[in-house]
């Protein structure tokens, strides 16, 4: 099981390969290409057989909300950063500098070709939300939700429980690779594991490696993280990272910080 859709809008089973490298990170970003050439290949015979073509575009959408996010479009060139958001400022001011440039993106704008309107979304955490972390002509993702406990009951049909073993392998399920549980001197819970995401989806677009978290609090709610090598397809902004933005001890000082935690 992981989270790609968990915090992009649909759920997502599955597990990654143990081999986490920069060179998986390349072959899979060149099977991504060698994917995209015979797709482009295929329009072109296309267009001398009709004389025109068109090219659909996918809207999406999520909830609407109170909060604006600050994003680049799909037609926006990828050396010109989005601009600075107050939240992406307070993600940085928490993170070594050597984790690159912050911006607040959208996913739904950049994939999905949803407005900035309709990507508006209510988070309940003050740093919820989607980053993009842009180093060394690179684009990785950050993406960081909390779930209450009445979401959390909604979607998975119970509360988070700091006392499951999101290690173990249930039924049929495969096995979280690299997975690590962590309970903190509070009680709860963080688990964090590696998804080599080497698996077709429903997006026109494949997600390179990534770092999964998630927390899981005493009152039933739970924060949502993947730290993300980037992706490539469409709304691509650059190349995928050779290791996600934030490490396994970047996630967890993060998410136990109080900074994430809603007010009152």
């Amino acid at each position: 099981m992981n989270d790609v859709r968990e915090l992009f809008g649909r759920a997502v089973e599955a597990a990654g390969k143990p081999a986490f490298s920069a060179g998986a990170v390349y072959a899979k970003a060149a099977r991504i290409r060698s994917r995209r050439r015979a797709a482009a290949s295929a329009a072109v015979l296309v267009v001398v057989a009709a004389g025109a073509f068109a090219l659909p575009r996918t809207g999406g959408d999520e909830d609407p909300a109170h909060t604006s996010v600050a994003s680049a479009g799909p037609s926006a060139s990828p050396s010109v950063p989005a601009p600075a958001s107050a939240k992406a400022e307070r993600l940085a001011a928490l993170l070594p500098a050597d984790v690159g440039e912050i911006k607040e993106v959208s996913l739904a704008v950049l994939i999905k070709n949803a407005t900035p309107e309709q990507a508006r979304t209510t988070y309940l955490g003050p740093l919820d939300g989607h980053y993009a972390f842009r180093k060394d002509g690179g684009v990785g993702y950050l993406l960081l939700t909390l779930m209450d406990r009445e979401a959390m009951e909604k979607k998975t049909g119970s509360p988070a429980d700091p006392a499951e073993d999101l290690c173990a392998r249930v039924g049929q399920q495969p096995a979280r690779t690299d997975c690590v549980r962590e309970v903190l001197p509070d009680g709860r819970a963080l688990t964090t594991w590696h998804d080599s995401m080497d698996r077709e989806g429903d997006d026109s677009v494949g997600w390179g490696p990534e770092l999964v978290g998630r927390l899981a609090q005493s009152d039933g709610s739970q924060f949502l993280v993947r730290s993300s090598t980037g992706f490539e397809g469409s709304g691509t902004q650059g190349a995928l990272l050779p290791e996600p933005p934030l490490s396994r001890q970047q996630i967890k000082e993060l998410l136990t910080g109080p900074e994430v935690l809603p007010r009152g």
